[in-house]
Parts: structure tokens; sequence; C-alpha cells
């Protein structure tokens, strides 16, 4: 015979991994933004702008991007903005802002390496989202450990949420 302790045990675990995990409802993925002209963000410092103390500012200008959402039409979803966790050169991700102010349906925002911001929520109407966003760096040179002469370069993402 079971003691009733270990007969609650499964439930209870079933119950605890549910609530760690991303409701079964809402199916994520990266969006194809390979048809966008200029996925890479570099910079090169020649812009950068000294601001309040230590910061650095790095305007770094207008980057289209073309998102094939095709797949996705007639759905409502989220659409979110991700700054990749790991900025070469970067020694934290306190050392740098991503700051973007959508010229479309996006929405404006900030965020530093390993953010995921939402952007966009609705229903997907065509089988190609366009917007360009114009973005700007905040640096904090003291976290930075580049070689002189060097770019700070990554390359953020979208993910879509599809919802029911």
């Amino acid at each position: 015979m079971t003691s009733p302790r270990l007969r609650r045990w499964p439930a209870a675990a079933l119950l605890l991994c549910g609530a760690t995990l991303a409701p079964a409802w809402a199916a994520v993925a990266r969006l194809d933004d390979s048809a966008s002209p200029r996925a890479q963000v570099r910079s090169d410092f020649s812009n950068a702008q000294g601001m309040d103390g230590n910061m650095v500012v790095l305007p770094l200008g207008r980057i289209e991007y073309r998102l094939a959402t095709a797949p996705h039409v007639g759905r409502r979803a989220r659409i979110f903005y991700v700054i990749p966790s790991m900025v070469a050169g970067l020694r934290s991700p306190a050392g740098m802002q991503v700051q973007w102010r959508g010229n479309g349906a996006f929405a404006s925002g900030s965020g530093r390496p390993g953010d995921r911001v939402q952007v966009w929520n609705g229903v997907v109407q065509a089988p190609w989202m366009n917007e360009t966003f114009e973005l700007t760096l905040r640096v904090d040179p003291r976290e930075l450990r580049m070689p002189s002469g060097s770019a700070l370069s990554f390359e953020s993402f979208f993910e879509i949420e599809t919802l029911p």
C-alpha cells in the first residue's frame, strides 16, 4: 500500500512544473528577418558623444527590418525585440543600454543585453511587417574590453508569440 503522502507527490510535482512553464497555448518563434537590408548593428565610436559622467551615447541611425510574418497571418500575436545576452567586448549587461524609436507600428523602448521587450500586439494582417528603428546605444566605457579601434557589434532579433 502506498502512503497518502507519496500519492499526492505526483500531483504536486505537476502543479509545480506547470507553474514554471510558459502557457501551452502560446507558441513562440523567431521571426525570419533575412530580407532586412542590415541586421548587424556596428558602431566604431567615431560618432560617440559624452554624457553625464561615465556614459557615452552612440547614435546608430535608422535600421530597417523586414519580418516574414506569413505563417501567422490572421492570428493574434505579440512581437518582441530581443537583444542578445552576449555582446563581444562587453563585460556586463549593465554596461550597455539599447534605445529605439519605432517609425511605424512598433513601440519605442529600451533594453539591455538579454532583454526581450514587447514592441507590438495585435492581429497579423500581412505576410511581411516592415519597421524602421532609430537606434541609440548608451555605453559605459568602463564595462568594455575591446581592442583599440574595434567596433561594438551585435545582432538583435524579433520573436513572435501567437495567441489563441
